[in-house]
C-alpha cells in the first residue's frame, strides 16, 4: 500500500506604517496610501512518488530425465530477478548419488545402480518470492551390455585303467563376470558330470573297457558359449598280476588216517583261480577249485611220495608251492581209529547291490570236539573274513564279479570245504532325473508358475515333494508344479525351496532356490531386488573309516553382506562351521554306509543359495593280515630222561590270550621232518604261541613256554 505524507505550509506576516512627523496617535486609522502588507511563503518540497511492487524471480530449463549407470549427470537452471535481488536455490527429493549447489542451482553426480528417482523439484528465491522447476524424475538405467563369450581351457586326461578313479575339471572364466554353467556331449556311461564346475569324474569297471570318443565339454554364460576340443577316454584293462599261494603241507601221515591239505591263494586282480597238481599220490584226490589234497592211504600204500607240486593260475600267470614229499608210515599196533573230519554247510548269497552290506556265516560240526579254524580262498577285496567263525562280510562300493570263493574249516588235522561260489555285485538302480530353472522373482497380484522336467531310467512312476513351500503357493505331487499368486502380505523372500522327485527307491532334487516377492510397481518406481549370494564347490563323495574328511565351499555376496552357512542331513560323525561352511570329521567303523541328501546353504540374511544335494559313502577300512613262522628243535628225551624213539609229530597252539592256550586254535604237524611252520591270515594284535610233541602211541607232552609277536 502507498503511504501519503501531509505537509504543513507556514506563512509569516510582517506589518509597517508611514506618516509625517510624529508617531502614531492612538486609534488613528491607517492612511489610504499605506503600503499593503506582504506575505513571504517558506520553501516547500513536493512529496515522493509511491515505490513499485516487488516482482517474482524467474527460473527455466529442461533437466535430463535419464542417465546411464556410471555416466555423469548435470543440470543448471537459468534464473533471474526483475528487481535485481540476490537469488538462492533449493531442492527437494534430491537423488542420493547427487550433489546440489545452492548458489547456482546445479544438480550433478554419477549414479552407481539402476533406479527411478521421482518428485525432484528445484526452486529459486529472492528472499521474498520464489519460483520452481518440476517436479520431474530421473531414471537411472544399466549401461548397454555387449556380451563377451566365456573362456574354457584344460587338457583332459585321455586314458584310465579299469577300477581306478578318473577326474578332470576344466578352467573357465567370463570377462563380464556372468554366472557360468557347463554341459557335456557323449558323456561316458560310467562317469558323472557337474554342471556347476564342469568336473567329469567316475571309476570305470572291467565292463567299460573300450574307447569313449568325441566327448565335448561346453561352458555358457547364458548368452554365449565356448567348448573344449573333442577328446576321447580310453579305458584299458589293468596289467595282470600273478596270483600268490602259500601253505605248509604235512609231509607224513599214518596209514588209515585221513590226510588233508588246502593251500591259501589269492589274486591281486580278483581274477578267478584254478589249481593243478603234479605227482598226485595214488591214494589222494585233488580239488582244482580249492587246491585241496585229501585222502586216506591204506596199509598197502605205505612209502614215500615225492616231488608233489601244487600250482595256482589266474588264466594268464601262475604260482606254485615248493615241491614236497609225503611219507606214509604203518600205524603202530593197537592205535585208535582216526577221528571223523569236521563238516561245513550253508548256502552263501551269490549277489549283492553295491552300497549294501553282505554277510554269510557257515554252519559247522566237529565229531572230535576240537577247536575249529576257518580259512578262505578268493576273498573279495571289499570283504573281511573271521577265522574263528568263518563269517564273510563287507559292503562293496562298485559292481563286479568275484569268483572261486572257497571257505574251509579245519580241526587241526582234518578239514572240509564248501563248494566254490561266486558273488556278483550289481550296480544300484539309477535314480530319476529332474531339471528346470524356476523363476526366482514374483510380483504381488501376478501369477507364478513352475513345473520341473523329470524322468526315470526304469520307467517307474514318479512322485514329487517340496521343502519350504511358500505359504501363497500350491504344489502338485503328481507333476511337481508350483503355482500361486502372492498378495501384498507375501512381500519378502521365500528361501531354500527344494523340489524332489522319487521313484519309490531312489530320489533326485533340484538345487534349492529362492522366490523374491516384490510389491506391484507404482508411479515412484520400485527399487530392483538385491542379488543372492553364490556358493560353489565339489565335495568328496567317499571316505574310508578312520580317515579324515574335509570340505569347504566357496561363497561370495555381490552386496558384500556377511554370510552364514547351514546344512541339512549332516552326517552324525561330522562337524559343521556356520561361519565358513566347512564340513569335517573322521568316521569310525560304526559309520560305514551312505549319508545321503546332504545340502549346504549360504545366506546373506535375506537371500540364500545352496549346493546340489550330495552323498558321502563311508567305506570299511581294508583288513590287513600277516603271517608268523614258528621254528623249533625236535625233542630227544622223554620226561623220565630216557631217549625219545617214537616221536610222531607236533601240535602248535595259538591265540590272542596267553592263558588257556591248550584250548585255543591248534595245528597238527604230522611227522618229524618239519622244524618250522608258517601260520597265515593273522589280523592285527598280539598273538601267543606254544607247542607240544606227541609219540606214535598218542602220548602228548606238556605245552612249551609261550612266545608272542605283535602284528601292527
Amino acid at each position: 500500500m502507498l503511504r501519503h505524507t501531509v505537509w504543513c505550509v507556514v506563512v509569516a506576516f510582517g506589518l509597517a506604517a508611514c506618516g509625517s512627523g510624529g508617531g502614531p496617535s492612538a486609534g488613528a486609522a491607517a492612511s489610504a496610501d499605506s503600503a499593503p502588507p506582504t506575505a513571504t511563503p517558506a520553501q516547500v518540497s513536493p512529496p515522493p512518488a509511491d515505490p513499485a511492487p516487488n516482482a517474482v524471480p524467474t527460473i527455466s530449463g529442461v533437466p535430463p530425465v535419464s542417465v546411464v549407470i556410471g555416466a555423469a549427470y548435470t543440470f543448471t537452471p537459468t534464473a533471474s530477478d526483475p528487481n535485481g535481488d540476490a537469488l538462492t536455490f533449493s531442492i527437494t527429493n534430491k537423488p542420493s548419488w547427487a550433489t546440489f549447489d545452492a548458489n547456482t542451482g546445479n544438480l550433478s553426480g554419477t549414479p552407481t545402480s539402476a533406479n527411478v528417482y521421482s518428485g525432484i523439484t528445484i526452486s529459486v528465491s529472492d528472499g521474498k518470492n520464489s519460483a520452481s522447476i518440476g517436479p520431474f524424475s530421473i531414471s537411472v538405467t544399466p549401461a548397454p551390455h555387449t556380451d563377451t563369450p566365456p573362456v574354457i581351457s584344460g587338457a583332459a586326461v585321455t586314458s584310465v585303467v579299469a577300477g581306478q578313479a578318473y577326474a578332470f575339471s576344466p578352467s573357465a572364466s567370463d570377462a563380464d563376470g556372468d554366472t557360468l554353467s557347463f554341459t557335456i556331449a557323449n558323456k561316458p556311461s560310467w562317469a558323472s558330470f557337474s554342471s556347476a564346475t564342469g568336473a567329469l569324474t567316475g571309476t570305470p569297471t572291467t565292463a567299460d573297457i573300450k574307447t569313449f570318443a568325441n566327448i565335448v565339454i561346453t561352458v555358457s554364460d547364458g548368452q554365449m558359449t565356448a567348448s573344449l576340443a573333442p577328446f576321447s577316454i580310453v579305458v584299458s584293462a589293468a596289467p595282470d598280476q600273478a596270483p600268490s599261494i602259500s601253505g605248509s603241507p604235512a609231509t607224513t601221515v599214518v596209514a588209515g588216517n585221513a590226510y588233508s591239505f588246502a593251500p591259501s591263494a589269492s589274486d591281486p586282480d580278483g581274477n578267478p583261480l584254478t589249481f593243478s597238481i603234479k605227482n598226485t599220490p595214488t591214494w589222494a584226490s585233488f580239488n582244482t577249485s580249492t587246491g585241496a589234497l585229501t585222502g586216506t592211504p591204506s596199509s598197502t600204500q605205505t612209502g614215500t611220495y615225492s616231488n608233489i607240486l601244487i600250482s595256482v593260475s589266474d588264466g594268464i600267470l601262475s604260482a606254485s608251492l615248493p615241491a614236497f614229499t609225503i611219507t606214509v608210515s604203518s600205524p603202530p599196533s593197537g592205535s585208535p581209529p582216526p577221528p571223523a573230519a569236521p563238516t561245513i554247510s550253508g548256502t552263501p548269497p551269490t549277489s549283492v547291490t553295491a552300497g549294501s552290506p553282505y554277510l554269510f556265516t557257515p554252519s559247522t560240526t566237529d565229531p572230535s570236539g576240537k577247536t575249529l579254524t576257518f580259512s578262505i580262498q578268493g576273498k573279495p577285496t571289499w570283504a573281511t573274513f573271521t577265522t574263528t567263525t568263518g563269517a564273510l562280510s563287507g559292503t562293496p562300493v562298485s559292481a563286479g564279479t568275484y569268483s572261486g570263493i572257497v571257505i574251509t574249516v579245519s580241526d587241526g588235522s582234518q578239514s572240509a570245504s564248501l563248494p566254490a561260489f561266486t558273488i556278483t555285485v550289481t550296480s544300484p538302480p539309477l535314480p530319476p532325473t529332474i531339471s528346470g530353472s524356476p523363476a526366482t522373482t514374483a510380483t504381488v497380484g501376478s501369477a507364478y508358475s513352475f513345473t520341473p522336467s523329470a524322468s526315470d531310467p526304469a520307467g517307474k512312476t514318479l512322485t514329487f515333494s517340496i521343502q519350504n513351500e511358500p505359504s501363497w503357493t500350491s504344489f502338485n505331487s503328481r507333476t511337481g508344479a508350483l503355482t500361486g499368486t502372492p498378495g501384498s502380505g507375501d512381500v519378502g523372500t521365500d528361501s531354500n525351496i527344494i523340489i524332489t522327485v522319487t521313484n519309490g527307491t531312489a530320489s533326485a532334487s533340484l538345487a534349492s532356490f529362492n522366490i523374491v516377492v516384490a510389491s506391484a510397481p507404482s508411479g515412484g518406481g520400485t527399487p530392483p531386488p538385491s542379488s543372492p549370494p553364490t556358493i560353489t564347490g565339489s565335495p568328496a563323495t567317499s571316505v574310508t573309516a578312520g580317515s579324515a574328511y574335509s570340505f569347504t565351499p566357496t561363497a561370495s555376496d555381490p552386496a558384500g553382506n556377511a554370510l552364514t552357512f547351514s546344512i541339512q542331513n549332516k552326517p552324525t560323525w561330522a562337524a559343521f562351521s556356520t561361519t565358513t561352511g566347512q564340513l569335517s570329521g573322521t568316521p569310525g567303523t560304526g559309520d560305514v554306509g551312505t549319508d545321503a541328501s546332504i545340502v549346504i546353504s549360504v545366506t546373506d540374511g535375506t537371500l540364500s543359495a545352496s549346493l546340489s544335494p550330495f552323498s558321502i559313502v563311508v567305506n570299511a577300512p581294508p583288513v590287513t593280515t600277516s603271517s608268523v613262522t614258528i621254528s623249533w628243535t625236535p625233542p630227544t628225551q622223554n620226561t623220565d630222561g630216557s631217549t625219545l624213539t617214537a616221536l610222531a609229530g607236533y601240535y602248535i597252539y595259538y591265540g590272542t590270550s596267553p592263558s588257556n592256550l591248550s584250548s585255543a586254535t591248534r595245528v597238527q604237524i604230522a611227522g618229524t621232518s618239519m622244524t618250522s611252520y608258517t601260520i597265515t591270515d593273522l589280523t592285527s594284535g598280539t598273538w601267543y604261541f606254544a607247542m607240544s610233541a606227541y609219540d606214535s602211541s598218542g602220548n602228548q607232552s606238556a605245552l612249551t613256554n609261550s612266545g608272542s609277536t605283535t602284528i601292527p
